[in-house]
């Protein structure tokens, strides 16, 4: 009991001795926060310009135009007069048949209207003779009725051996197939002593224009109802707007093109609207099918507010905001609508005026009305300031 008695003091003094050092650890740790002062950041100052929003979107070349050589007369194939790939001009040769029917058929057409031709002269003279006779009653009505009917079966003689010259000469051409445009030319289907039939499914061949060449591509229906409601005042796929391209290996084509027209219907099935885009292709490197992208602009947007993509913050309800410093050296949350990527930045519709100072690095350390100070990213404003222009 004795001793019991003798520790109180001892551990009386433990316990006064660890609240005190509570308190100083409290003390400290209170003046350590306030010695922190305000939280570093790092932030842009936007400035409302007036972008150009461009659309990157597939499209696939198509040619500029496309003649399928088919046989417009029967007949055995004499000579090719083509080299596959090559190019061809328009009327060149390019399979010859065999036309020794065809010409005789036109000489039995040419001897038959010589014939008809003769028999007109003769009959023209004895309508003329009849026509006087009869004034003076030396021949009778009937006989120069008889005369002028003959005359007139003459000249429609001669008519129908013109019609029928006309079409022995056309079958005879035919037997000359020929290029109707200028191009390049493919494989051929068929070979020397190949039978060629009118009317036959199969082309001969397939003669392509590729200077220039046409780009289509699709832009989904509500894709061109949302620019035209975000974009009041711009008009999208307008006539005649420069249209770049991007090949297969992502590099970009030499050439613009511009853009031709915009369908005025929906593709029921995709949903989308074909645009077409006529591109010069002097070098040939476009060739029919190519898989391509098209940028081209939507929309000349008026005092427009850019953005830097990571001070953009995804909310858990899908929204998005911006942190940004008011003249107190506060931190604001201010909700905001991202319309699309402008590069590495979003274009912002509704939220911001243009002018605020919003945080691009430091988010992480900080909350609404919390105290920063504020330093501006020289290199980030630069690079805000050429993306906008």
């Amino acid at each position: 009991m004795h001793k019991q008695l003798n520790k109180l003091p001892h551990l009386l003094t433990m316990t006064l001795l660890a609240a005190a050092l509570s308190a100083c650890g409290q003390q400290g740790d209170q003046g350590g926060a306030g010695a922190q002062g305000p939280i570093p950041v790092t932030t842009v100052q936007l400035a409302a310009r007036d972008v150009q929003v461009e659309h990157e979107l597939p499209g696939r070349t198509v040619p500029y135009r496309v003649a399928e050589i088919r046989p417009q007369v029967g007949g055995i194939i004499q000579k090719r007069l083509f080299t596959e790939g090559g190019e061809v001009k328009a009327g060149q040769l390019l399979y010859q048949l065999d036309d020794a029917s065809y010409k005789a058929s036109f000489d039995s057409a040419s001897a038959t209207l010589a014939k008809a031709e003769a028999n007109l002269a003769s009959a023209k003279l004895k309508a003329e003779r009849y026509q006087e006779l009869v004034a003076i009653n030396g021949v009778s009505k009937q006989d120069n009725d008889d005369a002028q009917a003959a005359y007139l079966q003459a000249r429609a003689d001669v008519a129908a051996a013109k019609a029928a010259q006309q079409a022995a000469r056309i079958n005879l051409n035919y037997s000359a197939i020929t290029s109707p445009i200028s191009g390049r030319i493919g494989k051929s289907a068929v070979t020397e002593g190949a039978l060629l039939a009118v009317g036959q499914a199969s082309a001969l061949t397939t003669v392509q224009q590729l200077d220039p060449i046409y780009v289509d591509i699709s832009q989904s229906s509500a894709e061109l109802l949302r620019l035209k409601a975000q974009f009041a005042g711009a008009q999208p796929d307008k006539q005649g707007l420069p249209v770049k391209l991007l090949t297969e290996d992502g590099r970009e084509y030499a050439h613009p093109g511009t853009l031709q027209f915009a369908d005025a219907t929906v593709d029921p099935e995709t949903g989308g609207v074909t645009l077409r885009v006529l591109v010069p292709n002097p070098e040939k490197t476009l060739l029919p099918g190519m898989f391509v992208r098209a940028k081209l602009t939507a929309a000349n947007v008026k005092n427009a507010v850019l953005v830097p993509q990571q001070a953009v913050v995804r909310m858990p309800n899908g929204g998005a905001m911006v942190m940004v410093v008011d003249a107190q050296s506060k931190v604001q949350a201010v909700p905001v609508n991202t319309a699309r990527a402008v590069g590495d930045q979003w274009l912002i519709t509704e939220g911001l005026k243009g002018t605020e100072q919003v945080i691009i690095e430091g988010l992480q350390k900080v909350q609404a009305g919390a105290v920063v100070k504020a330093e501006l990213a020289k290199s980030a404003a630069k690079a805000s300031a050429a993306a906008q222009q």
